[in-house]
């Protein structure tokens, strides 16, 4: 891949994330609560969030082997961030799942277009486009920015992990009603998960400084705020306004 290609492929990919971010103000995606036969042809959840997230670590991980970079600093540590995660979230997740919910093919497939084309960029933004201050080496690891990044990532990760126990003990084995979230940083938004996630990759895009993790930021926010405000607005009107208070959908105090 050539910079012109990797520039021009960035450009494309913020403009359509604002398609995105507009078009899922008026339309749910058919998976977790919003699920809806609608939407199709649709797999188990374990299946699905499998097949659906595995790419993402695969391809990064076989083009980090195939262009032989190794334990080359800064950029291999901010791959193996973004390949934590994604293990975490391939392989360890979905054995997690509880229940018998299913995700439409469709929704799945367009995960997956999304997974393999953002894993090309990242390993392309630390590894081949990189900063120039990536030259440093180990020692672009001991900035300030690099250490608060680092820390927002993990606590970001923290933050999603608990969530997701939160929601998966929400409700005894055989019990299917619908119950408010209240631990953690549900306290403070009914999408907590998410408020998690959008913490990690911000806390990555400040730690690596790469234009490919700040565009991973603004589509992971395009794609789960306007999901958070539909799931706010569920709630409200399942449990009513007194329930859910002052919570806001992703962003405490604010969004």
């Amino acid at each position: 891949m050539t910079y012109e290609t990797f520039v021009l492929a960035m450009q494309i990919m913020a403009v359509i994330a604002v398609f995105v971010f507009l078009a899922l103000f008026f339309v749910k995606a058919g998976y977790g609560m919003f699920a809806s036969k609608q939407w199709g042809l649709s797999l188990p959840n374990r299946v699905a969030w499998v097949l659906m997230e595995a790419p993402a670590f695969c391809i990064f991980l076989g083009l980090w082997i195939y262009y032989g970079k190794g334990l080359q600093l800064p950029a291999a540590v901010f791959g193996g961030m973004y390949l934590l995660h994604y293990f975490q979230r391939s392989f360890v997740f979905p054995c997690l799942i509880k229940g018998k919910s299913r995700m439409p093919v469709v929704i799945m497939l367009m995960g997956v277009m999304f997974n393999c084309v953002n894993a090309v960029l990242l390993y392309f933004g630390f590894f081949h486009f990189a900063p120039e201050s990536y030259q440093m080496g180990a020692a672009y690891l001991l900035k300030p920015c690099t250490i608060i990044g680092i820390l927002v990532f993990f606590a970001g990760m923290a933050i999603n992990m608990h969530s997701d126990y939160v929601i998966r003990h929400l409700r005894k084995p055989g019990d299917t009603k619908h119950y408010l979230p209240q631990k953690g940083m549900y306290k403070y938004v009914t999408s907590g998960n998410y408020f998690g996630e959008i913490v990690e990759w911000t806390g990555l895009a400040i730690a690596s400084c790469s234009p490919a993790a700040w565009l991973f930021v603004w589509w992971t926010f395009a794609n789960l705020a306007p999901r958070a405000k539909s799931i706010n607005k569920k709630y409200r009107a399942e449990f009513g306004d007194q329930a859910v208070g002052r919570r806001k959908g992703i962003i405490p105090f604010i969004f």
